[in-house]
This record gives C-alpha cells, structure tokens and sequence, in this order.
C-alpha cells in the first residue's frame, strides 16, 4: 500500500485528504494515478491530470514517471504562487 495525499484545491476538488491505495510491484506514479482513475472515476481524473500538477513521493518533488514502492507516500498538489 502506498499512502496518497492531497492538498489545495485538489482536495477540495475530490473531497478528502487521504487514501491508500494497492501498487504492484514496480509502479509508476502514473501508474497509481490511472489506478486511482479506474477505481474513482472521471472527477479525480481531472483533479489528478492537470497540467501542472505537482506530485511528491515521500517529500521529494518527482515526476509522474517516478517509481513508487510499498509504504511510499505520495502526495499531489497544485503549483503553489505566492506574493
């Protein structure tokens, strides 16, 4: 299981903060991305594939193509801005 984490805007989107989810063996974020997808539907797909969505895999800013592991947190966010 890998801990999925999300905050801003795309928690508000999906209406949680948390979830674990099932990987197998060597998966891709976006391989968990899809797998969310599939069990959840269009509306995370769209909170989850939007252009500059950032995801971090145990604290570290990775790309979608990263490999995750068991007991991985993972963790998506909008592109911050400040001012």
């Amino acid at each position: 299981m890998v801990k999925v984490i999300f905050f801003a805007s795309i928690r508000e989107d999906l209406g949680l903060n948390e979830t674990e989810m099932a990987i197998d063996g060597e998966s891709t974020v976006a391989d968990l991305v899809k797998s969310l997808v599939e069990c959840h539907g269009a509306k995370w797909s769209e909170a989850l594939n939007r252009e500059n969505t950032l995801v971090a895999v145990n604290q570290t800013m990775v790309d979608y193509q990263h490999v995750i592991h068991f007991g991985d947190e993972v963790a998506f966010f909008p592109p911050v801005t400040g001012g």
